[in-house]
């Protein structure tokens, strides 16, 4: 599941929207290496892209993690951070579900540097464990290959979000048994339109890897 991901400034998704209106492509100037931009976790507010009623986009801030269903008497509801693609498409079909509405009226665009995946499934290149401690679970950063910004898709509702998973690529699938859905060139107009549930396969997306030691 994807906990933890490298976040645009809200004024760099701005400047994107205006170069897509004065040029017609989105285009975000080089960062200054002076600033720094501290990755985000769940709870953390993000900028993203949501989709206007004329098909245009606005960037907005909202919270990243949706309250999902109440706990015992007194406690509060668990933040539900990922959305399984497959869940929300069953729950579009019966209309009943934390995800039925906003994965068919909901559905936005988060820009990001990288994201990443704690090592959960077997790593034939880890150090042996040490039987006094706990094993830390490495963390992997992937990237889109060529590409220094890309876009996961994400379901919102009210001033909240969700990052949609799906089945992992061969590149995620060796860390991790799920992957945002992370998409590709020309592929936000596929996700913010009718045909949405067709990006579910990312097995021809390619990734780059970074483990972090």
């Amino acid at each position: 599941m994807c906990h933890r991901m490298s976040p645009l400034l809200f004024a760099e998704l701005e400047e994107a929207l205006r170069e897509l209106r004065n040029t017609g492509k989105a285009h975000v100037p080089r960062r200054n290496a002076d600033i720094f931009v501290p990755d985000v976790f769940p709870g953390a507010d993000v900028p993203l892209f949501v989709p206007n009623a004329d098909g245009t986009l606005a960037a907005v801030e909202l919270t990243w993690g949706v309250p999902g269903a109440g706990g015992a008497a007194g406690t509060r509801a668990k933040l539900v951070f990922n959305t399984r693609i497959e869940t929300a498409l069953s729950q579009a079909r019966t209309g009943r579900g934390l995800w039925a509405q906003p994965i068919l009226e909901g559905r936005c665009l988060v820009p990001v540097r990288g994201f990443y995946e704690s090592w959960t499934q077997p790593d034939p290149n880890a150090p042996a464990p040490d039987p006094g401690r706990r094993p830390a679970r490495r963390q992997v950063r992937f990237n889109l290959a060529g590409h220094g910004i890309f876009l996961l898709a994400c379901v919102r509702t009210e001033d909240r979000f969700s990052v949609v998973t799906t089945v992992p690529n061969a590149e995620v699938g060796r860390v991790h048994s799920r992957m945002p859905l992370v998409l590709g060139p020309g592929e936000s107009r596929v996700w913010l339109g009718p045909d949405f549930a067709t990006l579910a396969d990312r097995s021809g997306i390619r990734l780059d890897t970074q483990v972090e030691e």
